[in-house]
C-alpha cells in the first residue's frame, strides 16, 4: 500500500467514516410558492449556515419526483434521501404508522391532541426502527368529505367512485366494509382523477385542499372529522448517519422546530383554508347522526379485522383505544362533552 493510501485509510478512521460534506435530497408534493415549500427552504436554509455548508436540502417540490412508490424506489438507491410523507406511504415498512388515520376513530382535536401526547415518540421510535430518521409529526386537521353531488349519509356514496390513496390498504378495506367501490389513485393524480370524472369524491382537510388546488373540481363538503391526517419527513437512516454527529444535531433542532411550528398552526390554517373554501362557492352539506353512529360501529368491527391479520398491531391499537377512551371519562367526569359512548372507543 503506498504512502498515500495509508493516509487516506487514517484520515477515515479518525472521521468515523463520516461525510465531510452531505445534500439531502427531499420529495414532497407541496407546490412551489405554498407557504409550506417557504418555510421547508428556509430551514434548509439556517441548516447549511449552522453548518457551515456541510449538510445542505434540496427539496423537489410539487411532486415532481412522482408518486410514493417511486419516491421509495429512489430513496432504495440513493438518488434521493427522503421524502415529506402521509403514513400510508410508509404502511409497508410500518404498520402502526397509520393508527391515528382509522376511520371515524377521533371526534375532535382534542381527542388526538391527548393521545398523540401519550403515543407520538413510540409511533417515532417505531419509523426509526423501520429505517426512517423523523422528526416529528404535523397534524394536518381533520379529511371531511368533498364531492359534487351532496353526501349526507352511506346511501349517497353508493354507487360513486370514492378515493382511496395509493397503498392504504386499511382505508380500502375500510370502504369494502361499507360496501362501496374504492378506485386507488396516488396523491399526484388525484386532481387529474376529478377532472377526468375518474372519481367522484375525496377525503382531505380543508387546507389539504386548498394547497393541491382540488377544491377547484367539486362543489360540496361534509363537514364530519371522517380520518385524521398527519404528515412527516422521512430520511433514510442510513443516509442520515453518515452525516456528523455535531450535525446531526442541528439538523434535528432546525426541523424538529419547523414541524412543531406546521402542527401548531395546522388548526388555525384548517379554519381559515375552510373559510376560503367556502368563499369560493362550495357548499357545506349537513350529516346524519344517527346513520354516522351506525357506520362508526361497523368501522370499529372491520379495524377489529384488520388488525387480526396484521395491518397494524392490535396491541398497540386498543392502547390508543383506551387513551380515547379516558380522554372521554375524564370529559364526563368534568361535565364536558364526551362525545360518544363507550362502544365508540372500544369494541
Amino acid at each position: 500500500m503506498t504512502m498515500k493510501k495509508i493516509l487516506f485509510v487514517l484520515l477515515v478512521l479518525a472521521s468515523g467514516g463520516f461525510a465531510s460534506a452531505a445534500t439531502l435530497k427531499i420529495a414532497t408534493v407541496t407546490p412551489e410558492g405554498s407557504q409550506w415549500m417557504k418555510d421547508m427552504r428556509a430551514s434548509a436554509a439556517e441548516i447549511k449556515e449552522k453548518t457551515e455548508g456541510r449538510v445542505q436540502i434540496k427539496y423537489y417540490g410539487g411532486g415532481v419526483m412522482g408518486n410514493d412508490t417511486k419516491v421509495l424506489g429512489r430513496i432504495r438507491i440513493g438518488a434521493l434521501q427522503g421524502g415529506a410523507f402521509t403514513p400510508s406511504a410508509l404502511s409497508e415498512k410500518y404498520p402502526d404508522i397509520n393508527l391515528y388515520g382509522l376511520p371515524l376513530i377521533f371526534n375532535s382535536e382534542d381527542e388526538v391532541n391527548y393521545v398523540r401526547e401519550r403515543m407520538d415518540v413510540s409511533l417515532g421510535e417505531g419509523l426509526a426502527e423501520s429505517g426512517f430518521v423523523t422528526f416529528g409529526f404535523a397534524g394536518g386537521g381533520f379529511a371531511v368529505i368533498m364531492s359534487n353531488t351532496p353526501v349526507r349519509g352511506l346511501d349517497d356514496l353508493k354507487g360513486k367512485r370514492v378515493w382511496v390513496p395509493e397503498g392504504d390498504t386499511i382505508s380500502y378495506a375500510s370502504m369494502e366494509a361499507l360496501s362501496l367501490s374504492p378506485v386507488t389513485l396516488p396523491l399526484t393524480d388525484v386532481l387529474t382523477g376529478l377532472q377526468t370524472g375518474l372519481i367522484d369524491i375525496v377525503a382531505i382537510s380543508p387546507i389539504g385542499a386548498l394547497v393541491l388546488q382540488w377544491h377547484t373540481k367539486v362543489k360540496y363538503m361534509t363537514e364530519l372529522p371522517l380520518v385524521y391526517t398527519l404528515g412527516f419527513m422521512a430520511i433514510d437512516r442510513k443516509a442520515f448517519a453518515k452525516i456528523k454527529p455535531e450535525d446531526q444535531a442541528i439538523v434535528r433542532e432546525v426541523m424538529e422546530r419547523t414541524y412543531e411550528k406546521f402542527d401548531a398552526a395546522s388548526p388555525a390554517d384548517n379554519r381559515g383554508a375552510r373559510d376560503a373554501l367556502l368563499n369560493t362557492g362550495i357548499e357545506t352539506v349537513p350529516y346524519d347522526e344517527v346513520e354516522l353512529n351506525r357506520i362508526r360501529n361497523v368501522l370499529l368491527q372491520s379495524n377489529r379485522k384488520l388488525g387480526a391479520r396484521g395491518d397494524f398491531t392490535l396491541k398497540v391499537y386498543d392502547e390508543m383505544l383506551g387513551h380515547i377512551d379516558e380522554y372521554r371519562q375524564k370529559m364526563a367526569s368534568a361535565g364536558g362533552d364526551a362525545a360518544t359512548d363507550e362502544s365508540a372507543a372500544s369494541d
